[in-house]
């Protein structure tokens, strides 16, 4: 099976899996209607989106088969001569169904376009939807030929040098008005159809979700994607899943089993690659740079027998190239230009003549996501050759190292050969990869389908329960990782439950979600061996015991109660429940009713009520933090477990007597998750509503005299339990960031987390100012100038309150 039929696999149980989601047991029209209740002409408004960007598409779709159409009269004139470039036969065989899917899909555009433009609420397009949906026959008759047209059209190019500049240089028409003409190969342009009937299936889930059950689109739309939905199934079951397998010289089957992009550290530098493990070997590739039109090719940069092949264990001597480590601002950096990029794409895409502007930004967009994969692995995972070298990956997650490992060592249980290959040998099993891979492209945003889900933005909350199926005690621990920027990270860990076979945590975690689609959760047994101390970071290297993974789904996951679930792994299953917040609504800051207790009060209330400068919370949880949390490793970055935070929570508000034991005995992450959120509850931010677009104008400002003298001013603009607070913690912070060689944490990485928490407005002042959040605006220009307003405190010299009162009286007080 080639790379084409491949890559259909992929693409139908990626739509199938997500159509048994929406499914689940029930209607899935009901489940995937929830979104435009209560907003008919919001909905309809999203519907006619959805419409005008899937025409856009079919116009691109037409032109695609228009090019592959275009050769057709004169092959067809030429194979009735004496010297045909192909016969009829083969020319019925690669262009079959084509002419008919044209017509259908013509048909279809003419018919849609002046729906969506003259656009009210009473237009209906259902019918024209189900209509496209009844002529898939067209479609499975091309899906059935699909394989030998392909194989065709490689014969006769391999035989024929006239056919062969013919198929790689189909010219494909821009979209109207553009005069731009791309060059594409016939082996894409076939695939095409089978690409656009998946689509379909999509955009019909899209119009669903913004089509109200009482308008006459509804029911048409639930028959068009019925239909659809039992015409994947069907095609999915009759391609044959299994891969093709590579037969060697020998005649012995060498199977691909595993493939994906890893960071190899080579000569010092980081490398993408493409790695491949085939059922005797292990081979490393990179993806060689070809003209346009031409097909991808690799080239070998090594590969090890399996039988080989051993995993570097600590006290090996054999020297390994030095790991990189880029400091995690610049990580942190690297994500808000993304995002902020994400943003104007989306803005571009709405706007009348945006879309070349859209491929400009895509294509910095690309670079940008492609440098970020780059650099933020640092998981090493080594593999060794018994009679060479050893090499260097980088990873960015425990799970995917344990993935690699365990798939060889599966491996290496059978009776392996040594294989040796020769250079034509290893040639042709190189070439064979662009045909067997299963991972196509490297995971950034502008290798996805823009139907694709873009995930979650907000804050997923997760009780870890308990685990049972252990054979006997251990020391046992969980950890959580999401998916964020196309790599998984590590997000909270519980506490290690000691010599147990049933540990039983119950603890909750906060983890926030940037654009994450995935939750994994990874069970270890904790190693006090000294002599597996890991050489790397002199961390102890603990054993995986088990892993899995759950999708996030949006309609599952965003009800308001919690979702219990388990995971098997291995034999063991761990249980936890989960639920989310979108972040616009986790965000939000709303007025308090209450004036007892210190959360949620106005910060005046309370230290005028406690008769002091700064609130007790505040001074107890630094204080808490410099005496024992200042050394540890991403503190404030790290979740703390919710269930402690909420005790801490209760203590401060009920101010019971017992607060400075309870602080003592308390995890530490948990101390500094309690201060987090006393910032985030005030009824509004610490540098107040009022300030706020002065902030943002300041922080902007280019002239550094400028921007001193008007950040001083609005610092001096602040009431004074404010300024006050502020100065205490931001001395803190610095504190906490000079020891960033230990905890990790600069002054960067402060700004980060507590920007947004300081600056961040309350509800009524956003909805004032527009300083609204989207659910993908997690990294708005907004949020990014809150992180640079604190950032610019952090970096200044030391502020004293008595210097700033005593300027005050050089500047009006007005802002």
């Amino acid at each position: 099976m080639g790379e084409e039929e491949e890559e259909v696999l992929g693409y139908l149980d990626r739509v199938l899996e997500e159509e048994m989601i929406e499914c689940g047991d029930g209607d899935p029209i009901t489940v995937t209607h929830r979104h435009w209740k209560g907003d008919l002409g919001k909905g309809l408004e999203m519907k006619k989106l959805v419409l005008s960007g899937f025409l856009t598409s079919e116009e691109i779709y037409i032109n695609q088969l228009e090019a592959l159409q275009l050769p057709l009269r004169p092959l067809k004139a030429t194979a009735t001569t004496s010297q045909p470039v192909l016969t009829m036969q083969q020319i019925d065989t690669i262009f079959y169904k084509i002419q008919d899917i044209l017509e259908i899909h013509k048909e279809f555009y003419d018919a849609l376009s002046p729906s969506i433009q003259q656009w009210d609420e009473k237009v209906t397009v259902g019918h024209l939807f189900k209509k496209l949906a009844s002529q898939l026959g067209v479609y499975k008759a091309f899906v059935d030929n699909y394989k030998i047209a392909l194989e065709t059209a490689e014969k006769c190019s391999q035989a024929n040098i006239q056919f062969q500049k013919i198929s790689e240089n189909l010219k494909v028409k821009g979209p109207k008005d553009s005069k731009d003409c791309s060059t594409v190969s016939m082996e894409a342009l076939l695939y095409k159809p089978i690409d656009r009937v998946t689509r379909s299936t999509l955009v019909l889930h899209d119009l669903l979700k913004h089509t109200p059950e009482d308008h006459p689109d509804f029911p048409l739309l639930q028959d068009a994607l019925r239909i659809s939905q039992n015409f994947l199934s069907s095609i999915n079951e009759e391609i044959d899943p299994r891969r093709t397998a590579v037969t060697t010289p020998k005649g012995e089957a060498r199977q691909l089993v595993k493939d994906g992009f890893l960071v190899e550290v080579s000569e010092s530098s980081r490398k993408l690659r493409h790695v491949f493990l085939f059922t005797d070997l292990l081979l490393c590739a990179k993806m060689k740079k070809t003209a346009v039109g031409r097909h991808q090719q690799y080239e070998c940069k090594w590969y090890i027998p399996l039988a080989d092949l051993t995993f570097q264990t600590p006290d090996d001597s054999d020297p390994c190239p030095s790991i990189q480590v880029l400091p995690e601002h610049e990580i942190e950096e690297m994500k808000m230009k993304i995002s902020v990029l994400k943003n104007e794409i989306q803005k571009e895409k709405k706007a009348p003549k945006g879309q070349s502007r859209v491929e400009r930004l895509r294509k910095k967009m690309n670079e940008q996501e492609s440098w970020l994969l780059l650099h933020s692995p640092t998981i090493p995972f080594r593999v060794h050759n018994k009679h060479g070298k050893t090499f260097l990956f980088l990873l960015s997650s425990d799970y995917e190292r344990s993935e690699w490992r365990e798939s060889i060592q599966k491996l290496q249980k059978k009776d392996l050969q040594v294989c040796i290959l020769t250079t034509y040998e290893l040639q042709v099993l190189t070439n064979s990869c662009v045909k067997l891979r299963t991972v196509h492209n490297i995971p950034v945003t502008g290798n996805k389908d823009d139907e694709e889900s873009s995930g979650l933005y907000g804050f997923l909350h997760v009780i870890v329960h308990s685990a049972k199926g252990f054979k006997e005690s251990a020391n046992l621990y969980c950890t959580l990782e999401v998916d964020s920027f196309g790599y998984f990270v590590s997000k909270a860990k519980t506490r290690v439950f000691r010599d147990t076979a049933e540990p039983s945590w119950n603890e909750e975690f906060e983890i926030e979600l940037e654009g994450s689609q995935y939750l994994r959760i990874l069970c270890y047994e904790n190693c006090y061996d000294k002599s597996m101390l890991n050489k790397d970071d002199n961390e102890i290297v603990d054993k995986i015991m088990g892993k899995g993974q759950v999708q996030l789904d949006p309609q599952t996951v965003q009800s308001k109660n919690w979702q219990m679930d388990v995971i098997e792994m291995n034999g063991i299953k761990v249980e936890f429940s989960m639920k989310f917040t979108s972040r616009d609504l986790s965000l939000k800051r709303t007025p308090s009713k209450k004036q007892s207790g210190v959360f949620g009060v106005k910060i005046s209330v309370v230290t005028k009520r406690e008769r002091s400068k700064v609130p007790y919370i505040v001074r107890q949880c630094i204080e808490e933090v410099e005496k024992r949390g200042i050394d540890e490793v991403g503190i404030y970055r790290i979740s703390g477990v919710a269930t402690d935070i909420q005790a801490l929570k209760l203590a401060f508000d009920t101010n019971t007597k017992d607060i400075l034991m309870m602080l003592s005995d308390m995890d530490i992450n948990a101390i500094a998750g309690t201060l987090k959120l006393y910032f985030r509850e005030l009824p509004e931010p610490l540098l107040t509503d009022r300030l706020y677009p002065a902030f943002m104008e300041g922080i902007a400002l280019s002239d550094p005299a400028a921007k001193e003298n008007c950040m001083m001013h609005l610092l001096r603009s602040l009431p004074e339990p404010n300024i006050m607070t502020f100065l205490t913690l931001l001395d803190h912070l610095k504190r906490v960031a000079e020891k960033e060689p230990v905890n990790k944490m600069s002054l960067h990485n402060l700004a980060t987390v507590f920007g947004p928490t300081l600056l961040r407005p309350s509800e009524s002042e956003s909805l004032k100012g527009q300083h609204i959040m989207s659910a993908t605006d997690i990294w708005s220009h907004d949020v990014m100038g809150q992180v640079q307003v604190l950032l610019y405190y952090l970096q200044h010299p030391p502020i004293s309150y008595a210097e700033l009162k005593r300027n005050t009286l050089y500047f009006s007080t007005d802002v």
